[in-house]
């Protein structure tokens, strides 16, 4: 059994993991609000719309890149590293600085908010120090030895899963140097949705693949939990690996044609077209021949096929293709994009929640005995279903045509189906908050209930869903 024990690495894993998770708390909260900006007739009774922009720009960083990069750091540093050093945990205090900068801006009156794709802004000194702080801090965690160490050293990670994260960085890096050309090649004499948007609307479209990298190494790790074997060899992971992240070697070349360049909008848009879905449906293939596998030769049973470990890969599974077929069926701007958009991030949510579970041991928390761990059991069924609802929603108000981006006294609606819509968004969104929240209470339940008994020696040990055992 592998085996880590050094402070200064745990420490660091422990701090962007709470980082992440009081994102998700924060962000959580703002999509009430959002979703009650939404839903008739409470949509009229709120006549302030830039409240609800505001809070949307928020809710989006919160849940889309402080959530999913904080964790995606903490798992790059469950690698093998021979100098384990303290700059990666000061890195997280200095990240939550930035955090705490983008969430106090919103209080601000002049924080004029953009909805620029991919990375909404507040236009406010602020708002955008803090956001390229924690940004700078991600960088500079991820540029670390772990990178070009070998993979065989002490880690609780699957060995497939080693490639994938050092894949994660490497885009994470080229989307950092997209976003610095992109600087340079962007007028700041624009209008500010303008320049946001050009600004962007590049990097953007990388940092979706480290997302998606991001997911798949923890389908590797659950179901490696869960199956005693990983899903599919070394070799055969990191080649998809590697055409994942091959077409964004090319992200550079298109920010350097210029952002005002026809090359530069489809450009990035073809690379997330065609260069995700086929990857990434292969390495699903892979793991659900293993997942059957197991199940046809008997290995799993019928609590295995209850363990959460295979829920939440399975409602992330889902959320990932339901993502793919609605981004195929959009057809100008209308509330298909969000529900396309809520289906994929929703996919990579209910993983790293379902995984955050099995981390809990190494990292030397615990769910204790009694209600904690049954919560633990439905809590991504009931995220993932609510995400699949609220995503479906959104899909049926925008089949009727309704926009995209208004709220309150902004929105119209016309037909029916359009309430029809909103009503099935509510209600799933409701339920997506409902497991959500489920989540953050088990999380705090955990670190409250070892808060007093952690001790600074305990043993990394392979990750596990211990209140389940089959």
């Amino acid at each position: 059994m592998n085996t880590l024990t050094h402070r200064d690495t745990l420490l660091a894993v422990r701090r962007w993991l709470i980082l992440a998770v009081v994102s998700m708390l924060f962000a959580g909260l703002l999509s009430l609000m959002l979703i009650i900006g939404r839903l008739p007739p409470f949509s009229g009774w709120l006549t302030d719309p830039m409240f609800f922009r505001r809070c949307l720009v928020v809710h989006v960083d919160l849940a889309l890149i402080v959530w999913f990069y904080a964790f995606a750091t903490a798992l790059f540093l469950l690698l093998p590293s021979g100098k384990p050093s303290k700059r990666s945990g000061h890195m997280a205090l200095v990240g939550a600085g930035g955090v705490l900068a983008m969430v106090l801006s919103a209080g601000f009156e002049g924080a004029a908010p953009v909805l620029a794709n991919y990375v909404p802004v507040l236009d406010h000194g602020l708002f955008l120090a803090g956001l390229f702080v924690f940004g700078a801090s991600v960088v500079i965690t991820l540029f670390d030895g772990r990178l070009l160490a070998p993979g065989a050293g002490p880690t609780i990670l699957p060995r497939a899963a080693i490639t994938g994260l050092k894949a994660m960085a490497a885009v994470v890096f080229i989307a950092t140097l997209v976003f610095v050309i992109s600087f340079f090649e962007t007028s700041r004499a624009l209008e500010a949705e303008v320049y946001y948007e050009l600004l962007f609307w590049g990097g953007g479209h990388v940092l979706q693949v480290a997302s998606v990298l991001t997911m798949l190494v923890v389908w590797l790790i659950l179901l490696t939990g869960l199956l005693g074997r990983e899903p599919m060899g070394r070799r055969t992971s990191g080649l998809l690996f590697g055409l994942l992240v091959a077409p964004q070697l090319g992200a550079p070349l298109l920010a350097l044609a210029g952002t005002s360049s026809p090359i530069y909008h489809t450009g990035f848009s073809r690379l997330m077209q065609f260069g995700i879905v086929v990857p990434v449906l292969v390495f699903l293939g892979l793991c659900l021949r293993a997942v059957w596998t197991d199940f046809a030769a008997g290995k799993l049973g019928g609590r295995g096929l209850l363990d959460p470990r295979l829920v939440g890969f399975l409602a992330s599974a889902l959320l990932c293709v339901l993502g793919f077929v609605l981004g195929a069926m959009i057809s100008g701007s209308n509330t298909m994009i969000p529900a396309h958009y809520h289906a994929s991030l929703g996919a990579v949510t209910v993983s790293l929640m379902t995984v955050t579970f099995a981390l809990l041991e190494p990292l030397g928390f615990s769910l204790g005995t009694g209600r904690l761990p049954a919560f633990a059991r439905v809590q991504p069924l009931i995220f993932g279903v609510g995400q699949v609802i609220f995503a479906m929603g959104f899909a049926i108000a925008g089949a009727y045509g309704l926009g995209r981006k208004a709220y309150a006294g902004d929105q119209i609606v016309r037909a029916s189906g359009e309430v029809v819509g909103l009503v099935v968004m509510g209600a799933g969104g409701l339920m997506a908050i409902a497991g959500g929240l489920l989540f953050l209470v088990l999380t705090v339940a955990a670190w409250r209930l070892n808060r007093s008994t952690y001790n600074r020696s305990s043993r990394w040990k392979n990750p596990r869903f211990t209140p389940y055992k089959n």
